[in-house]
Parts: C-alpha cells; sequence; structure tokens
C-alpha cells in the first residue's frame, strides 16, 4: 500500500531514518509501540528494514532529490547510518527540514580528525593523535609519542575495523595501504588499554539527557561479539567519570538521538574517547531487553523531543553476544534447542543472508549471576551459528 499521511490517524509523526539495516529494523519495533509511523529510505527493497518497514522507498542516500522528497513525507529526520553528505544535510535545514542530529553535530561522527580537534578544544579525554600525509609524518608522531606501534585510521567511511591499521615503523608496508585509500589519514597512539567501554546516552532538542549503565564490549577483527551492562567491576566513580564524558561531548556538539561514546579503559586508569557514534548503537542493542527504555525507543522520543525514558537496567546482568555468520545458512534452524534450552533468552535476527563474519543477528540473556549469563548468551550465539551442536 502507498504511504499517504491522510490515511495514519490525527496527529500521527512521522520520523524519517535514512538507511535499512538493522538500526532501523529494531528502531520499528519501538515505533509501533509508541504508534509513530517510521519511514525508512532503503539501500533494497529486501534490506533488512525493509522486511519489516511498509512502503520503504528505495533509493540513494547520497542523491539530493532523493532524500529531499524522502524529507518531505516525514516531521524529521534522522539516521541508520552517518554517511550521508554532510552539505546535503545543511541543504536540508537550509530548506526548514527538522535534522536530527543535525549536520553540524553529525560530522563529528562522519569525519575522525574533525572529530578529534573539536574533542580538543573542551579537553576531552583522548588519545594523542596528529592528521598525517607521508611516512616521515607517522615517523614524527610515533617519535612524538614514545615510539612504533601506533596506529592509522581513514578520517571517513571506515567501519568494523575497515580503515584501521596497525603499524610497526614507517617502512611497514601498511603506511603505504593506508596513505593509498584516497582519504586524509589519522594517526593515533595505540593505547595500552585493559578494556574497551562504551558510554551511550540520549539527549533531546532542548536539553534533557538520558546516560545508560557503562557497557564493556569484546571486539575481534574490529567486530563487537560481545557486550556485558554494566561493565563488570568498574568503580561507581569510572562510571559516572564515562557518563559525564558522554553527556558533556552530547551537549558541546548539540547532538540530539542517541550518541555512542566508544572508550579505552587504558591500563593507567585513563578513560580515553576512542570513537563516536550518532544513532543506535551495536553495544547498545542489551537495553531492547534489558533496560526500562530501549535506546531505539529513546532515539525516538528525543528526536520528537518527548520525554525520555528510564535507561535503568532491569536485572543486575545483561549480556548480548552476536551473531556472526558462519558455515550455518539456516539459522532458524538452532531457534527450538536455543528457546527450549532457555525460556529467558531472547533472539533477535536482522532478515540478513549468512555471510562469514556478517552480524545476521543478536542474543540477550539477563539475570542475576555474571558467568550463568555469560554463559547462556554465549552458547545461544554459539549455537545458532553451528560453532556447537549441543
Amino acid at each position: 500500500m502507498k504511504f499517504d499521511r491522510k490515511d495514519l490517524p490525527v496527529g500521527t509523526p512521522v520520523v524519517g531514518m535514512v538507511g535499512g539495516g538493522q538500526l532501523a529494523r529494531m528502531t520499528q519495533e519501538a515505533a509501533v509501540a509508541l504508534g509513530i509511523q517510521l519511514r525508512v529510505l532503503a539501500e533494497g527493497d529486501t534490506v533488512s528494514a525493509a522486511q519489516a518497514v511498509a512502503d520503504a522507498p528505495v533509493g540513494d542516500y547520497k542523491d539530493p532529490e532523493t532524500v529531499r522528497r524522502f524529507a518531505a513525507e516525514c516531521d524529521v529526520v534522522t539516521f541508520d547510518h552517518e554517511h550521508v553528505p554532510t552539505d546535503l544535510l545543511h541543504s536540508l535545514e537550509a530548506d526548514g527540514v527538522a535534522v536530527r542530529p543535525g549536520p553540524d553535530a553529525l560530522v563529528h561522527a562522519q569525519d575522525k580528525a574533525v572529530m578529534r580537534a573539536r574533542l580538543d578544544t573542551f579537553d576531552a579525554p583522548s588519545p594523542a593523535h596528529q592528521v598525517v600525509a607521508t611516512a616521515a609524518d607517522v615517523a614524527d608522531f610515533a617519535k612524538r609519542v614514545g615510539g612504533f606501534p601506533v596506529i592509522l585510521k581513514t578520517t571517513r567511511g571506515g567501519y568494523d575495523g575497515k580503515g584501521v591499521w596497525f603499524v610497526d615503523g614507517p617502512d611497514d608496508p601498511q603506511v603505504a595501504t593506508a596513505f593509498g585509500s584516497g582519504v586524509p589519514i589519522l594517526a593515533e597512539e595505540k593505547v595500552d588499554f585493559v578494556r574497551e567501554l562504551s558510554a551511550i546516552v540520549a539527549r533531546s532538542p532542548h536539553g534533557q539527557a538520558v546516560a545508560y549503565p557503562i557497557v564493556e564490549s569484546v571486539q575481534q577483527d574490529g567486530i563487537c561479539v560481545e557486550v556485558t551492562a554494566p561493565a563488570p567491576g568498574l568503580s561507581p566513580e569510572k562510571a559516572a567519570q564515562a557518563q559525564q564524558t558522554a553527556l558533556g561531548i552530547a551537549g558541546e556538539l548539540g547532538v540530539v538521538g542517541v550518541l555512542a561514546v566508544e572508550m579505552f579503559e587504558a591500563r593507567d586508569g585513563r578513560l580515553l574517547v576512542n570513537e563516536l557514534a550518532m544513532r543506535p548503537h551495536n553495544t547498545g542493542h542489551w537495553s531492547i531487553d534489558g533496560a526500562v527504555t530501549s535506546q531505539f525507543e529513546n532515539h525516538l522520543r528525543a528526536v520528537l523531543d518527548l520525554p525520555l525514558g528510564s535507561p535503568a537496567a532491569r536485572a543486575p546482568y545483561t549480556v548480548m553476544v552476536n551473531v556472526l555468520g558462519g558455515d550455518v545458512e539456516d539459522m532458524h534452524r538452532g531457534l527450538l534447542h536455543c528457546l527450549a534450552r532457555d525460556p529467558g533468552l531472547k533472539v533477535h535476527f536482522y532478515g540478513k543472508s549468512v555471510k562469514p563474519g556478517r552480524k545476521v543477528g543478536h542474543v540477550t540473556a539477563y539475570g542475576d549471576d555474571l558467568e550463568q549469563t555469560r554463559e547462556r548468551a554465549r552458547h545461544a550465539a554459539a549455537y545458532l551459528t553451528g560453532t556447537i551442536d549441543e
């Protein structure tokens, strides 16, 4: 059925989300509960969100006319990803479209060099960094931070470990690879960290903000594989510090919606900002089942300037494990075992075909005992992917 706003109940808000991935798909569940009409500008007819959102138009998010036509149907425009060109978003705002987060905020999630420079202006804790253009620049930077190895990152376009190189010296072949990417390169110190943390906050246009419990995330090959909420063993003082850092960044940058601040807990005790994401984030998926208000619901509330919901956890521990594609194509064949073994388990599939290493879903378990909760979530993910068979 073709979308027509006149067919909606009186007063129904329409939120447009650019991008049809799993984040948009999971946002739909929250939208339905609140009576919000979610519109999705999808990359194709069968992408994750297009399977769940009726009449999702297909189009190129880089094409101005396509995005303008889409935005004209919506009260507010938000994002499943950060890749819409900044100048296009400025033109939407000039046309009177409510873009949330706005381009002046979103650019800090699009461009790592812009992010680092802006964070420096208000002393947000960050690793040492420098934009570099030559191997000599890399060598000079390494000398300044105490020597190799250092990390090189593309300033734009990297994700899930792509566009990141660990280099051991100026002659490391990966230096040439990085500079051959065609994107400006940022050098950062290699932080000696104990673990990675994530601070997720939501902020509304009038400045109300809430902070979720700080979580621990586990990365393998640049991909998040597991999240534990709250981060085990993190002192209340450090948890509050991480939340205050994220809330401060959201306020300074004028973020509207969900902001995820990925951090390093360094061995020397520092909490350092690694990256920003201005949208619902993988490290917040636990909140669908484990928090009073999910990150997806609070994102919708924020962009519509509705009062934000409680981010409090429902149980002492929640563990989310990503289900990554492997050799088993039929993920659903494992549901009978997993759901019978653990009636408290929550399974979320994204409607994606299986490819090695691809995020095709996640499982969530919550409870009073951390190790038991971890075992439940890990077992389910492993069984669904065929890693174990009992």
